[in-house]
Parts: structure tokens; C-alpha cells; sequence
């Protein structure tokens, strides 16, 4: 299956800012003995084998060991229900099984795949803050960091090898909840790490 999207991605971790894994490539630890990060993405444009994928939003679940270099990743897909054709669609494009940056990421670090499931994503992007709901599978709140010099405006973070883009806005989390995969975790005003960015991917 031949398939682009490209939109808007945003994401948070249970790593203290700045996450040590964006910056070390990712060698270095994470700030606590495990890395759960959640990554939501939007669809603007995109198609797979001539089915329109516009509109479409899906998230990657994420829980590593202390090292995310270290692989064994444990690996979940949420897709946002819509019709059958597209369902397919990106159930086989986050599911890892067509080509492109997930099933790059199933086939090399993953060893816990924990499927697909379907579930009404909301998004909120609202200059720099980012508000994302799964109910009953995660939720979390980030707000962009501005420069000193330069307020309405994102600090960024760039060359980085993250799978998302290479430049990442620098973020501060409100809140993160994970309750899905069998994964469990809660953090509430510690201003844990965020990103967002724009993504364009292919397969």
C-alpha cells in the first residue's frame, strides 16, 4: 500500500523538561526508570492507494525501559472510527504493517505489540497550547515555552532524530494520564515534557 500524511503532531512524556532522550540521541536515561510518551497526530492531507485520509487522527503509546535506545518498546495504536475503506487504511498504517516511520519503529525496538484499537481522538491546538482526549485510553495538556525575547512565539529544538521531525517546539506539560496497553500512569502539575510540530511521513 502507497501511502503520505501530513499534518500536525504533538506529544508528552513522562520525562521532567527538556527530555534527556531528545537531546542524547536517545542513549542517555530518562528522567525516571521508564519512558511512556504519547504521541497524537492529525492528518491535513493524505492518501493511501487513492482513499482520502484527510481529517484522520491516530496516536503511538510508547513505554520504554530506563534507555530508549535500548529497545524493547512496549507498542500501541489509537485510531480515530471513521469509514470502513480509511479505517482499514490506518489501521494497517499505525498498526506498522504498511511501510513508512511505524512499521520502521515496529520492526526494530518493539517487542511487546499491543494492536490497534479505535477510539474518538479530541484535538485542541490553540496558538501554543495543545489539549488532546482519549476518553478512557490518555489525555494531556501542553503549553509551547516562549523565549524571553521573543513572547507568542515557541522555543524550538532542532536536527533532532526524532521520528515525528527533525525541529520540535519545546513544551511543558499540564497534565499527562495514560489508562490503555497495560500501561498506567497519571502526572498532574510537574510540568513534564512536550513537544509539537509539523509531520509529513510516507510508506
Amino acid at each position: 500500500m502507497a501511502w503520505t500524511i501530513k499534518g500536525q503532531y504533538m506529544e508528552s512524556c513522562n520525562c521532567d523538561y527538556l527530555c534527556p532522550c531528545i537531546f542524547t540521541n536517545p542513549q542517555g536515561p530518562a528522567t525516571r526508570d521508564h519512558c511512556t510518551a504519547l504521541l497524537v497526530f492529525r492528518v491535513d492531507e493524505g492518501e493511501a492507494d487513492g482513499v482520502d485520509l484527510a481529517g484522520a487522527k491516530f496516536a503511538l503509546v510508547f513505554k520504554t525501559g530506563r534507555v530508549m535506545a535500548d529497545g524493547n518498546w512496549t507498542y500501541g495504536g489509537v485510531i480515530d472510527p471513521a469509514d470502513g475503506v480509511q479505517t482499514a487504511a490506518l489501521e494497517a498504517i499505525v498498526g506498522g504493517r504498511a511501510g513508512g516511520v511505524p512499521q520502521m519503529i515496529c520492526d526494530g525496538i518493539v517487542t511487546d505489540h499491543k494492536g490497534v484499537m479505535q477510539a474518538e481522538i479530541e484535538i485542541v491546538a490553540e496558538g501554543l497550547s495543545r489539549t488532546v482526549s482519549i476518553p478512557g485510553v490518555l489525555s494531556f495538556a501542553i503549553d509551547g515555552v516562549q523565549p524571553r525575547a521573543y513572547p507568542g512565539e515557541a522555543m524550538h529544538i532542532d536536527n533532532t532524530s526524532h521520528p515525528a521531525n527533525k525541529r520540535l517546539a519545546l513544551a511543558q506539560a499540564k497534565q499527562m494520564q495514560i489508562s490503555a496497553f497495560g500501561i498506567s500512569e497519571t502526572i498532574l502539575g510537574q510540568s513534564n515534557n512536550g513537544h509539537f510540530a509539523p509531520f509529513a511521513w510516507k510508506g
